[in-house]
């Protein structure tokens, strides 16, 4: 199974991801690290991804996910995946399950202006919000709202996905 958590930048995508996996025991991947520099400049100057910037990184991580399925190697994903196109073209199989870190604007401002050492200039989030789409019921992705502590959240994701698999 792959695990894609998604949402803006700030929401806490790595941090649910990482501890998400290690309490599994499965492999974790930033998806900021598959961006090409290009990319990577571009953020860290404060200009929006544009749909065509994106498409190389996404056409790595879906081989990434291709990879990790084919070889049935678990994995949790932090990544972005705003729009439903992006999780299309992720969602290789139904193996791929999609979480989504929703907050507010206030809120997810507040972590992002904690965060160091990460390229994402804080003036991009506005665009994040304006990109977001919520996942449509049919996608089946897993909603959490923030606002908990990492532990409560990761617990609500893990309860969810075995739901999901019965």
């Amino acid at each position: 199974m792959v695990v894609v958590i998604f949402g803006v930048a700030g929401a806490g995508k790595t941090t649910i991801g990482e501890g998400l996996a290690r309490e599994l025991d499965w492999k974790f991947c930033d998806t900021d690290d598959f961006h090409p520099v290009a990319n990577v400049e571009k953020m860290r100057s404060g200009v929006p991804l544009t749909d065509k910037d994106r498409q190389p990184w996404l056409e790595r991580l879906r081989q990434l996910i291709k990879k990790s399925l084919t070889a049935n190697e678990n994995l949790v994903l932090a990544c972005s995946a705003l729009k439903k196109k992006y999780r299309d073209r992720l969602k290789v199989s139904d193996e791929v399950k999609f979480v989504l870190l929703r907050g507010d604007r206030e809120q997810i401002a507040k972590q992002l202006a904690q965060r160091r050492g990460h390229f994402m200039n804080p003036d991009l989030l506005e665009s994040q919000f304006a990109d977001l789409e919520e996942p449509l019921a049919s996608e089946n992705a897993i909603v959490v709202e923030l606002g908990q502590k990492p532990g409560e959240l990761i617990e609500k994701i893990k309860t969810s996905l075995r739901k999901q698999s019965r």
